[in-house]
């Protein structure tokens, strides 16, 4: 039995949960969301509890039990609590900013990174600090666009200049030693 697929799933007060054919959708305060069922894999609803149990024992169908134990577990997350990522703009002149569904990133190239904010997800920017907040219903997608922003410049491992995770510890290189 797969350790993650055999714990059971609590829903909280104010979600909902429903099983159709291969899909669970969960609906809750701040969205809904659709999660898939691999073949295989079954999804019962009790009480207050998702449990989910598989019908054989290959390989491909014990990864599945845990995985779609864990995306029904994150969706009833996103449901009821939502995801969020945070990241620091670091350096000189770089900052970024909420223009209506795009985010402007001034980040020493010669020209303004512009990034359309998808469906379902909130940036938000302090502009005195350069903190951005990515927060959403789905874990997937937010931490996808915390990613691309995050590639749009790395940060330097010389000076810690670029778009770094607010949690990430860069470890910086000595750089030339430059005569005596």
């Amino acid at each position: 039995m797969s350790r993650v697929g055999k714990s059971p799933v609590e829903i909280p007060k104010g979600v909902s949960v429903s099983v159709a054919g291969d899909v669970v959708s969960v609906k809750g305060p701040k969205g809904e969301m659709k999660s898939p069922i691999v073949a295989g894999i079954t999804v019962a609803i009790e009480g207050t509890q998702v449990k989910v149990a598989r019908s054989g024992d290959l390989p491909k169908m014990r990864a599945a039990h845990g995985l779609v134990r864990a995306l029904i577990a994150n969706a009833v997350n996103g449901v009821s609590l939502g995801f969020k990522k945070e990241l620091d703009i670091v350096g000189v002149g770089f900052k970024g900013e909420v223009k209506g569904r795009e985010v402007v990133f001034a980040l020493g190239y010669s020209h303004p990174v512009i990034y359309p904010i998808p469906k379902g997800i909130d940036i938000v920017i302090d502009p005195k600090t350069n903190h951005v907040v990515i927060s959403g219903v789905d874990r997937q997608s937010v931490g996808q666009v915390a990613a691309e922003i995050r590639e749009f410049r790395p940060p330097d491992v010389y000076k810690g200049k670029g778009i770094k995770y607010s949690n990430e510890v860069l470890r910086k290189k000595a750089g030339k030693a430059g005569g005596k």
